[in-house]
């Protein structure tokens, strides 16, 4: 379990779409490395949630999301077939029209040789009135933001340059930073001492998360925190809890850089 101190950091939700996801056919690939990438610029992934290709559900979620956080990020449904319905979505609700984007279709003119745009194709031009595109340098066809939420690519590759675009475009906080550690001990045997050290260093963020492999078991600790100072201090006392419970720490090499 994981314990999150009150802060006032830049938000973010991710909004999964996809009928593809629910069923399983398709693992989500995009979510850790969306969660990496905006920590290192000091935004916070507060929430996810996955609904399928439906209007009506996508439009409550973002709704909701829009109006808790400070950014929203959706991947999926914005290919050319008839069940990528994100764009139609995500316009009503901002309550505008959808529209054949004169930019994206230049994109696309561009991008395909002559005659080979046909009325699939164009239906990745369609966007709510009132969107800024976001450049996709890998297949061309563009995402777009409306507002706080920016609409993605599900593809992975595709989502992850579409990504990198964006950088001038958010305002993030401090970046979040981490440390973690392993030990081959009960989660059980630690538990006091570690909410002891929660609560002296309420301004850390501290998950326990136990493993159980064929010949051992143990718990995986990970610090999160933007105070430098604060977060160094409490990970002195957890690897010396550790060490006191009888079993040595084993660092992850990231804490050392």
């Amino acid at each position: 379990m994981s314990s999150t101190p009150p802060t006032d950091a830049v938000t973010a939700a991710l909004l999964i779409i996809g009928d593809e996801i629910l069923s399983g056919r398709t693992q989500d690939a995009n979510l850790s490395y969306l969660a990496d990438w905006l920590g290192t610029r000091g935004i916070r992934l507060r929430e996810v949630r996955v609904v399928p290709d439906d209007q009506t559900r996508i439009v409550e979620a973002v709704n909701a999301l829009r109006g808790a956080y400070d950014y929203i990020f959706t991947t999926g449904g914005i290919g050319p077939t008839h069940d990528d319905i994100t764009a139609d979505a995500i316009a009503v609700a901002f309550g505008v029209e959808i529209e054949h984007n004169k930019d994206a279709l230049a994109v696309l003119e561009d991008h395909y040789q002559k005659g080979e745009i046909n009325d699939a194709r164009r239906r990745m031009a369609r966007m709510p009135v009132g969107a800024v595109l976001i450049d996709n340098p890998v297949s061309r066809a563009p995402g777009f933001q409306i507002g706080n939420v920016f609409v993605l690519a599900g593809i992975p590759r595709v989502n992850r340059a579409m990504l990198d675009s964006l950088s001038d475009r958010l305002v993030g906080g401090p970046p979040m930073l981490t440390r973690s550690v392993g030990a081959e001990v009960a989660e059980g045997a630690i538990a006091q001492r570690l909410g002891e050290i929660q609560q002296t260093y309420p301004g850390v963020s501290i998950g326990s998360y136990p493993y159980y492999q064929a010949e051992s078991y143990g718990v995986t600790l990970v610090l999160r925190a933007v105070d430098s100072a604060e977060i160094d201090a409490a990970f002195a006392e957890v690897l010396d809890m550790i060490k006191q419970a009888g079993v040595q720490p084993t660092l992850d090499p990231s804490n050392l850089v």
